[in-house]
This record gives structure tokens, sequence and C-alpha cells, in this order.
């Protein structure tokens, strides 16, 4: 009722049942779902690969894969005949813990563990697959590369001779470090602010075959479609001797262009808007409880676990962060955000 008829039919809402400190799964698994090209494309791949109708025509999905798992989870939600609810993950969840020894406990996870395991094991079981069939290509990359991957131009500039080494390295999600009161914008901007290599660090220079002093700093080379970013909001601080939770308030846009684009980069001028937030509330990394924001035909909803609401985009703002190092704004905060490129 609260929804109306401003949905189409296609449009789910399910929460995801919590079997013991599964949320950091459940909040990912959400924003995964929000995320419309990868849904579709897993759903289209789940149903030819266990129709036996795949690209290469040969064999069926294997059946004990995380890739299956999951496809058989969002194909239950996209099935529903109903347009709420909630349903069990279970089988999602054994096989997760099958696979990886670390999410087999029921102690509290890190979220961006799970989604960083999550897409590079879907990627190698999709290979295997293609291997497997035969149709394998030194360097072929998956639909989900298509939709996450992005590269980065590693850049150091020997100040001897000047010269610039290049080297391309890729990346699924990219992880910035957060200070006080600053921006995404600013977050990356720092990702890739110049950093001075001397002393015992100097940088061994191909061109001129001396030990010199250079400057190196990662730009982005191409953008992905989706951009994940991670804000690193756990950190080991040496006067407490421990890791601690970074409150710093991080405002991020529902609106986003990319300020550290090569200069040579394609679309530069290319806007990404925000579909999903996996934000951590609690006061440290080994504890505390995940909820994702999602959003669905320019609505937002909360996902916690098996519960669902529709709220305003202000509520977003209060997952920023807090002004001050004491933290007094509450202990909500945006941890993982999902970008999508608009087209056109």
């Amino acid at each position: 009722k609260t929804l109306g008829d401003a949905f189409p039919p296609s449009a789910k809402f399910f929460g995801l049942e919590n079997f013991g400190n599964t949320c950091y799964c459940n909040s990912v698994l959400q924003a995964l779902y929000a995320c419309d090209e990868f849904r579709e494309r897993l759903i289209e791949h789940h149903a030819a690969a266990n129709d036996g109708t795949s690209t290469s025509g040969r064999g069926k999905e294997t059946p004990d894969s995380m890739l299956a798992a999951l496809g058989d989870l969002f194909r239950e939600i996209s099935g529903q005949t109903k347009r709420t609810g909630y349903v069990s993950p279970r089988a999602f969840i054994e096989r997760l813990r099958k696979d990886n020894v670390l999410f087999r406990g029921h102690m509290h996870q890190d979220a961006h563990e799970f989604l960083n395991f999550l897409l590079n094991e879907c990627c190698e079981n999709l290979q295997t697959k293609l291997k497997r069939d035969g149709a394998w290509e030194p360097g072929k990359k998956t639909w989900i590369h298509d939709v996450f991957e992005g590269k980065l131009a590693n850049q150091t500039r020997c100040l001897w001779c000047e010269n610039t080494t290049n080297r391309e390295e890729c990346f699924l999600d990219l992880s910035v470090d957060v200070e006080q009161n600053t921006s995404i914008t600013a977050c990356l901007n720092n990702f890739s602010a110049k950093e001075l290599l001397d002393k015992n660090d100097k940088f061994q220079c191909d061109r001129c075959g001396g030990l010199h002093e250079a400057q190196k700093r990662m730009l982005i080379h191409e953008a992905p479609k989706v951009l994940s970013l991670h804000l690193k909001r756990f950190k080991y601080i040496e006067a407490l001797g421990r890791h601690a939770k970074l409150n710093h308030r991080v405002v991020f846009p529902s609106e986003l262009k990319i300020p550290n684009l090569i200069d040579e980069a394609e679309n530069p001028d290319a806007s990404y808007k925000l579909f999903a937030v996996v934000v951590h509330i609690g006061s440290g990394p080994n504890h505390g409880h995940y909820v994702c924001f999602a959003k669905n035909n320019h609505r937002w909803f909360l996902y916690d676990d098996d519960c669902v609401e529709v709220v305003d985009e202000e509520q977003l703002q209060q997952v920023f962060g807090s002004t001050t190092d004491g933290g007094s704004a509450g202990s909500e905060h945006g941890y993982i955000l999902f970008y999508a490129r608009s087209e056109g």
C-alpha cells in the first residue's frame, strides 16, 4: 500500500533472513540486487546455464559454486509472485561457509571482505566454466568484469631524467582513505595524490638505469560501469594498539563525477549516480551491524535483514559521519558506496 502503483511488476522488495551475524552478507547482497545490470545479467546467465543454453552452448552451470548459489537466490527473489516479503538465503550462506573458512564462524564479519571475495570467486567460477567448455581465451574477461572492472594507471616519474613509467592495474572496487570533514571527491583526489619516493624508497629507473628520487601517483585510466567505493573506516591506531573505527564525516553526493581520471580517459565528464550504500552501525571493527540503503525506481529503501521500509533520500545524510572525533552523531556510517554510470 505504501508503494502504490509507481513501480513495475518486476520490482521486488524482499528482506533476507539473518542466520546469526550474517547482516554483513545480507547488506551486500541487497546492494548487488539493486545493481540493475549485474542483477539482470546474473539472472540471464543463470537461466541460460541451467537450461544448457549458455553462450558456449556446452554444459550447465556448476551446481556447487558461489555463482550458482547467488544466481539461485536472485532468481528466487525475482520470481516471487508477491511484491514484498522476505526469503531465506540459507543455501547461499552454506555455500559461502563451505568455500571460505573466514565466514564459517558466527563472529562479526567485514562486509567489504565479503564483497571482495564474492566478486572474485564468481569471476573464477565463470572462467572455470569457460575453460571446461573449451571457450577460454587467455586474458578473456567475464561479464562481471564488464560491469565492475576499472583500470588504474600507476605512474612513476623519475626526478633525474623525467621519464614516466606507466603500469596498468585492474580493480573491481576502490578502497579510499578517509579524513575528518571531507567528501568522496576529496577522498578520490587524495587517492591520486603525488607521493615522493626517496631515501630507502628510491626508484630504479628503466631509462637512465639509476636509483633516483621519483614521484608516484595512481590515476583512474578507465572508469567502470559500476563504481564500488570502500571507505577505509577501520584503521590500526598505534596509540591504542588496536584497530579502531573512524567516525569521520564523509559526504557522498547522489551524483558524482570522477575527479582523478587521466587526461586521455574516454568520456571524462561521465556522471555517476548513487544507487546503494552499505552502512556499518557500531563503535568498532569487531562488532556491530550492517544495513543497506538501495534505490529502486527513484525511491530509496532501507534493508535491515528481513525488514524493508521506504525512506526519504535525506535519511542518507544521517550516515555521512560525525563532524567531531568524539562521534556524538551516532554510530551509523556509510561504508561501501555503489555508483552506476549514467548512459547518454
